[in-house]
């Protein structure tokens, strides 16, 4: 049975219906934090209650919690009902993310392409954090992981917005700590690499992706949300308690900076 490192404490995971906001939701429930699994639209609705009943069905506590993290007004009426129904947020999970899977040039961009996902990845996480903060600055302490890409590393081409999105995190991540944490909250983020989804289908089959990512990692298999959920979990316990500021990048050996 998994150490249940995280009992007593509420997680809000966003973008949490699927993939690794699912996965790391499941992993941190598992670990004993009540989890709110935030989703965006309605047709999230049905994927984010079976989140819920997995993490239930395990014994956890867990409630489905719609907001578009982009929109200040829903962020912080999301902040209050998971307040009052699973108690105060100790643990922020910045995962939501405008979905780019596309290729285009970047002067085929347009501004409101541009403005959206830095709205929804950018300042999404910004005005989260924001609505968490007078909790954990009550409690004398939280946590915040931010999810960040190795795109921001790499450089990627085919979605500017995206990748500068990802980088921005990285800023975002180091200027935050410096600003909490003498309130005892700390705020790291993940760089991660190329995880296997169904979403990936847009870019080639799972053998043709295979074939582009495995040459370039040290690791010779694709990576898993639940690889993410691992590291999250680390990351919001007291086994790394002593550790802020940083970007611990999970991508199977790929960037190595």
């Amino acid at each position: 049975m998994m150490q249940r490192l995280l009992d007593g404490r509420t997680a809000l995971v966003t973008g949490a219906a699927k993939n690794i906001g699912a996965s790391v939701a499941e992993r941190l429930g598992a670990a004993g934090a009540a989890v709110a699994v935030n989703f965006r639209s309605a047709s999230s609705a049905d994927d984010a209650a079976a989140v819920v009943e997995r993490i239930v069905r395990k014994g956890g506590r867990a409630r489905a919690v719609r907001a578009d993290v982009s929109e200040e007004s829903e962020v912080e009426a999301m902040v209050a009902e998971v307040e009052r129904s699973l108690g105060r947020p100790d643990i922020l999970v910045n995962n939501a993310a405008a979905s780019v899977a596309f290729n285009a040039p970047w002067h085929e961009l347009t501004a409101s392409d541009w403005d959206h996902v830095s709205r929804v990845n950018i300042t999404g996480a910004f005005v989260c954090a924001r609505a968490v903060y007078p909790w954990m600055k009550q409690a004398g302490g939280g946590v915040i992981v931010n999810m960040s890409s190795v795109r921001a590393l790499l450089g990627w081409p085919g979605n500017l917005h995206y990748t500068t999105s990802k980088a921005a995190l990285i800023g975002f991540t180091r200027g935050l700590a410096r600003e909490v944490g003498a309130e005892g909250i700390r705020v790291n983020a993940l760089i991660i690499g190329a995880i296997e989804t169904p979403e990936e289908e847009l870019y080639g089959s799972p053998r043709e992706i295979a074939e582009t990512v495995l040459p370039l990692q040290s690791l010779k298999r694709r990576g898993r949300p639940d690889d993410v959920a691992g590291a999250v979990t680390f990351l919001v316990s007291d086994d790394s308690d002593f550790i802020s500021g940083q970007c611990l990048t999970v991508d199977g050996g790929w960037a190595m900076h």
